[in-house]
């Protein structure tokens, strides 16, 4: 397999994405934490919808897994596990729509807050709309995986949303049909036809019309406004620095080497340094911060030692992060974590 095209400014994927990878592969019998760890991933913190993974670390997982599985249609299995409240706000806000055309609407418009690497174009030729996807750049091993994975979860999503199969619709997709098709037809949501001019879902134009089961016009405002406040931070900060905590706040071990998260972005170290200098910060500084918001959480929501979260944190001993924390915060961690289990109470 050929290497991914290094983009020019990654914006990740949804760790999500690759825990539900992961997932399957443990189905499978495989160690899907190993996995993770050696392509530098915490298994824990890719749980998340928010938390992206850098897409070069993304592109390697797959890479391993459909090595390690031997399964080429690890894309087809899956779209079958994509649900839409793991799309973020952005499943709520196609949940909430009110009819499927509203829906399109919605997902070509904010699909970056998922796959920026894919774009999803909706046209329609007369009695029919062709749903075009469209890669943003060369995701070398990548690519007949996600197309698996988007043109079929998309029409098994749209089930999902009008509570019965799109009657009619086809899956498109240019080149030859790969022999691991035969073994899912039975799997699929419709036929998918080879050789075609495009990378698309095709379905008849007068679906369109066809009331979403969970439309709720409220849920839908709200849940816009998240999807265009999100979409403005994340293609409006395309700082270094916020490249750099992508990398950190996944990284296993941790911390990750200065070295590890250079190679990840493309950079040398001497330059990865002088970018974050610019931006008036430091390798260190964003490694904190970090773990900072990881010991917080560790602190109030789980019941590990000190010791097991200066372990976890990269700390030597619990004295060690004993004094760094209370050199950020002002109090000691027990402190902090007696402070937190009152306010709970207080809240209950």
């Amino acid at each position: 397999m050929t290497a991914i095209a290094a983009p020019a400014r990654d914006l990740g994927l949804p760790g999500i994405y690759i825990h539900l990878l992961a997932e399957l592969l443990r189905e499978r019998g495989l160690d899907e934490r190993r996995l993770l760890q050696q392509v530098g991933l915490d298994p824990h913190r890719i749980l998340s919808t928010d938390v992206r993974v850098p897409l070069m670390t993304a592109s390697e997982f797959v890479r391993r897994a459909l090595l390690a599985s031997d399964e080429p249609g690890l894309g087809i299995l899956l779209a079958k596990e994509l649900r839409m409240p793991l799309h973020g706000a952005l499943g709520v806000a196609v949940m909430s729509s009110r009819n499927l055309e509203d829906a399109l609407r919605i997902s070509s418009r904010y699909m970056q807050l998922r796959l920026p690497q894919m774009s999803v174009v909706p046209h329609q030729e007369g009695d029919q709309v062709l749903i075009r996807f469209t890669p943003a750049i060369d995701l070398g091993p990548l690519t007949s995986f996600m197309l698996d994975t988007m043109t079929i979860g998309f029409l098994m999503m749209g089930e999902q949303l009008l509570g019965q199969p799109i009657a009619e619709a086809a899956i498109h997709r240019r080149g030859n049909e790969p022999r691991y098709y035969r073994r899912f037809l039975s799997q699929l949501p419709s036929p998918v036809l080879f050789q075609q001019n495009d990378d698309a879902v095709c379905i008849p134009a007068s679906w369109l019309r066809a009331p979403v089961r969970f439309s709720d016009d409220l849920a839908a405002k709200v849940s816009r406004e998240q999807c265009e406040q999100a979409l403005r931070q994340l293609t409006g900060d395309a700082s270094v620095t916020t490249r750099v905590q992508r990398v950190i706040e996944t990284s296993h071990p941790f911390p990750p080497r200065l070295q590890k998260v250079a190679s990840t972005l493309f950079m040398s170290e001497r330059t990865l340094k002088r970018r974050l200098q610019e931006e008036s910060t430091t390798f260190q500084q964003q490694v904190d911060s970090v773990r900072l918001e990881r010991a917080g959480d560790l602190l109030v929501s789980t019941r590990l030692s000190l010791a097991q979260i200066a372990d976890a944190l990269g700390y030597a001993d619990a004295a060690n992060f004993t004094r760094a924390f209370k050199r950020w915060t002002g109090i000691s961690p027990s402190r902090y974590r007696v402070r937190a289990e009152k306010s709970d109470a207080v809240r209950a």
